[in-house]
């Protein structure tokens, strides 16, 4: 472990440290930061109405609206002066959202890392192969300073021409790579296509996220690439990649829970669940000094368990998400989260792990396609097998979502590849 002291508190000592963190947290952000003071005041609560965790349920949302109102310094509790740097997610759809670190927040960042990739075996006298894209994404510099923080031999290798990467695997000798689940995939599809065998690299371990990912992807990777395979969570409005990690019980992801503290809600009310229950993650943030979140809503879903993992932390365990409430897919009035499609697909061995699901409205009528690659090493003979496949399939998906997809089964290396993060779903549908 990087920090034993924190990763394996004892849960009442752990409260005590979040309960103080917290009190200091809002009493910070209710001097200098706005608008966070005018949601305060409109709820009707004050710093001193603040004394424990228990009391988080009295403080109000954020969403990422608020960033995007507040574009692009007015969510800072700092001064400009003290930011030392700037990240921004892309930015689908408005204005971007802006985050920023003070020194401190960067030393947090690299301690959170260092945790996610000791939790994956890493030590010094490891070489890390950092595939996320650099610049104002936040996983390239995010990974890289954990690998550092350690003390690792860092390649920035960022994102793109795949071939030259996996010659950097071969000659620079690395034991770990970051990068999305997907792009691992095209990196392993090419280097069966240069002829090159993943057991001859000295690649032991890697670490995946920016992107929902399932076990049938993650047997897939570990198959095709030799290695073991650790999820890791983040999001740029916390502070990037290591919000919590996976560790070797593979039981769920351990959230830095002095830094982070976690809610589940109902996506609908608002209203904070018991333990146990699925619904959406909320975290605030507790030590971050440029930009402190209040109960931020992630739109991820999951659900939360706080028992002692089998590895010793302490920390609690958020579930894999299984799709967000916001780009959850509501089709001829079912909840279809594209987690769900995935899951299904890559149980089928006939089928490449590449796909898109396209949501169409025809006369007033939702439809939807699954297009999905067969596999190269299982191409049938005749039309008939062909058939049989693709029933297969959406009989499968229908008894998975509730609902009918027609199943379209595309040739080898024909659906587009990505080496960020994958673009699934195409709803082409005027829902409004």
């Amino acid at each position: 472990m990087w920090q034993k002291e924190f990763e394996t508190m004892d849960r009442a000592d752990l409260r005590a440290l979040q309960s103080r963190r917290l009190r200091e947290t809002i009493e910070k952000v209710y001097e200098n930061v706005a608008p966070y003071r005018a949601k305060m005041i409109e709820a009707g609560v004050r710093p001193e109405h603040i004394k424990s965790i228990d009391d988080l349920k009295l403080l109000p949302f954020t969403s990422k609206k608020d960033l995007r109102d507040n574009y692009p310094y007015g969510m800072f509790a700092v001064p400009l002066s003290e930011v030392v740097r700037v990240h921004a997610t892309s930015g689908t759809t408005g204005k971007q959202t802006v985050v920023g670190y003070t020194r401190d927040d960067l030393a947090v960042w690299g301690d959170v890392m260092a945790r996610t990739f000791c939790a994956g075996g890493v030590t010094k006298e490891d070489i890390g192969h950092i595939s996320y894209g650099y610049g104002l994404f936040t996983g390239g510099l995010g990974a890289h300073g954990g690998s550092e923080r350690i003390g690792c031999t860092t390649v920035p290798v960022s994102t793109g021409n795949t071939k030259r990467q996996i010659q950097i695997l071969q000659d620079f000798g690395c034991t770990f790579i970051c990068c999305t689940p997907s792009y691992a995939l095209i990196i392993a599809e090419t280097m069966a296509e240069m002829g090159v065998d993943p057991s001859s690299l000295k690649l032991k371990v890697g670490f995946f996220g920016a992107e929902p990912w399932t076990e049938s992807m993650r047997r897939d990777i570990e198959n095709k690439l030799r290695i073991e395979t650790r999820d890791i969570y983040g999001l740029s409005e916390m502070i990037g990649p290591g919000v919590s990690f996976e560790c070797s019980e593979h039981c769920g992801l351990h959230i830095n829970e002095d830094h982070f503290i976690p809610e589940i809600i109902d996506p609908e009310t608002g209203e904070t669940l018991p333990e146990g229950e699925r619904g959406e993650l909320v975290f605030t943030c507790i030590t971050k000094q440029a930009m402190p979140l209040i109960r931020y809503r992630t739109r991820d879903i999951t659900r939360i368990h706080y028992e002692k993992c089998g590895c010793g932390r302490t920390l609690a365990r958020m579930e894999k998400t299984v799709g967000r409430s916001d780009d959850m897919l509501i089709i001829r009035g079912v909840n279809v989260f594209p987690s769900q499609i995935e899951t299904v697909l890559l149980s089928f061995a006939e089928v490449a792990p590449y796909y898109q699901i396209i949501v169409d409205r025809v006369n007033n009528s939702d439809k939807l396609e699954v297009q999905v690659e067969l596999a190269e090493n299982s191409f049938p003979d005749s039309v008939t097998e062909l058939e049989a496949i693709r029933g297969n399939i959406g009989r499968s998906i229908e008894s998975a979502i509730g609902i009918s997809a027609k199943v379209t089964l595309a040739e080898p290396r024909s659906l587009p590849r990505f080496e960020g993060k994958s673009k699934r779903v195409i709803d082409k549908r005027v829902l409004y």
